[in-house]
């Protein structure tokens, strides 16, 4: 996606689509199928390996339900031009992503190590915000895009947005409100647990205060 035109030549501004037959339009055209088509597949293979079923949510279903129709709409209509953007930002977001899944797959030891996750779906929803305004700013400026196919990357950037924004939230807001809340029940608990003991000694001095008084 770089070489074949956003490294050096298309417009961040607006760039229509080259459906001329030149090395970089169907370079562009190759790189459009691999990723939508082959790319985003990957992910399903390492949660099979990894066993972790659980993972395969709405919001996972949803993305590769919609890439199969992304991939024939782009690559028969579209294979270049203003929306290829999101397959370039979106392959530095699956490097990191897929390079978190090798190395959690290597085990226990090194998965100590992988504090950052969380940051990988920041850097996801970041990249839906740089789609949803590198779209958006097509419906101000005349480009010879299709304004529906801009109207459709905007729409479903932000809905991609808030089913990302709602995993973080649940994922990791919520998991540290029940740290904090697990941990202030230990805290009380052992609170608890000093002043029963605490009771317990001076009921215990009293019974032997009296008992000497009767003596």
């Amino acid at each position: 996606g770089l070489q074949a035109g956003w490294l050096r030549d298309y417009n961040y501004r607006c760039q229509p689509v080259d459906y001329s037959e030149t090395p970089k339009a169907l370079r562009m055209a190759n790189a459009t199928w691999f990723f939508i088509e082959d790319v985003n597949n990957f992910d399903k293979v390492f949660f099979v390996l990894r066993k972790k079923n659980n993972q395969v949510s709405y919001l996972h279903l949803w993305h590769h339900t919609l890439m199969p129709l992304c991939a024939w709409i782009g690559v028969k209509f579209l294979a270049g031009g203003h929306g290829t953007l999101l397959g370039v930002i979106n392959s530095f977001v699956h490097i990191i992503m897929y390079s978190y899944y090798f190395l959690a797959g290597l085990g226990p030891e090194i998965q100590q190590y992988l504090w950052w996750k969380k940051y990988i779906t920041t850097l996801q929803m970041i990249q839906f915000i740089i789609v949803f305004f590198h779209s958006a700013q097509l419906l101000v400026y005349e480009c010879n895009y299709p304004k529906f196919i801009v109207l459709l990357l905007g729409t479903n950037a932000l809905y991609f947005l808030y089913l990302f924004g709602n995993f973080y939230r649940k994922t990791y807001f919520k998991k540290k409100n029940r740290r904090g809340r697990k941990k202030t029940r230990g805290n009380q608990e052992r609170l608890d647990s000093k002043v029963k003991r605490v009771q317990n000694t001076t009921s215990a001095s009293g019974s032997k205060k009296t008992r000497v008084n009767q003596e």
